[in-house]
C-alpha cells in the first residue's frame, strides 16, 4: 500500500475530522463516524478514493513510501 496522503493533507484530514466528530456527538448523529474515517486515512496516510483515482498529495515520494515495504 502507497501513501498517498501528504502531511497538509493530514493535518486537514485530523482538523476537519475532530469537527464533524464534535458536530456529530453534538446533534446527536451517526455523521460522526466521518470523522473518524478522516483520522484514520489520516494516520495510515492512504486514502482509497486517491488511490483509485490516482490522485497523491504526497510532495516528497520518498518520505510518503517510507515504511511501505512492509
Amino acid at each position: 500500500m502507497q501513501k498517498n496522503v501528504g502531511g497538509i493533507d493530514k493535518g486537514l484530514r485530523i482538523v476537519v475530522g475532530l469537527a464533524v466528530i464534535g458536530a456529530g456527538v453534538y446533534f446527536q448523529s451517526l455523521w460522526g463516524i466521518v470523522g473518524l474515517v478522516l483520522i484514520a486515512t489520516a494516520l495510515m496516510g492512504w486514502c482509497p478514493p486517491y488511490a483509485l483515482l490516482g490522485i497523491s498529495t504526497c510532495k516528497d515520494k520518498q518520505s510518503c513510501n517510507a515504511g511501505s515495504e512492509l
